[in-house]
C-alpha cells in the first residue's frame, strides 16, 4: 500500500511542476506562483488535517521541539520554487529526474551522519553506486 502511495506521490511531482510554472509565468516570477501552491497546499492540509481528526492541534508540545524541525517550510519554497523555475527549461522528465537525483545522493549524506534524528547507515559500496547511476539517468534524460 506503501509503495503505491510513493508513486502516486510521485507522480504528482511532474504535474505539480507544470501547474506551479504556469502560474508563475501568469504572475510574473516562479517565486509567486510557488506562493499561490503553497497557500492552496495550507489550505488543503487544514481541511483534510481536521477531518481525519476531528480537531485542530493545540500545539502544546511545539516549544520542545528542536530548531531545525521548524524548516520544513523553507525546505518547501526552495523545492517549489526551484521545481517551478526549472520544469519550463530542462522539461518535466529532466526535472523529475536530477530532483530524485538530489534526493538521492543528499539522502545517502543524512543517512551516513545520521543527522536530525535519522539512524546512521554507512555508505557502502552499493548505495554509492546506486547513486551514481540515478545521476547518470538524470543526465541521460536531459
Amino acid at each position: 500500500m506503501y509503495v503505491i502511495i510513493a508513486l502516486l506521490a510521485g507522480a504528482m511531482l511532474p504535474l505539480q511542476a507544470i501547474f506551479n510554472a504556469r502560474m508563475g509565468n501568469a504572475l510574473g516570477s516562479p517565486i509567486w506562483g510557488a506562493m499561490v501552491s503553497a497557500i492552496i497546499s495550507s489550505i488543503a492540509l487544514s481541511a483534510v488535517g481536521f477531518s481525519l481528526t476531528g480537531s485542530i492541534p493545540r500545539g502544546t508540545h511545539l516549544q520542545t521541539l528542536p530548531v531545525w524541525a521548524w524548516l520544513g517550510g523553507f525546505c518547501g519554497v526552495i523545492t517549489l520554487a526551484g521545481v517551478a523555475a526549472c520544469t519550463p527549461r530542462l522539461g518535466a522528465a529532466a526535472m523529475v529526474a536530477f530532483v530524485v537525483a538530489g534526493q538521492v545522493a543528499f539522502s545517502i549524506a543524512l543517512d551516513c551522519f545520521g543527522l536530525f534524528g535519522v539512524s546512521a547507515q554507512p555508505i557502502t559500496l552499493q548505495r554509492a553506486i546506486a547513486a551514481v547511476l540515478v545521476l547518470a539517468g538524470a543526465a541521460l534524460i536531459r
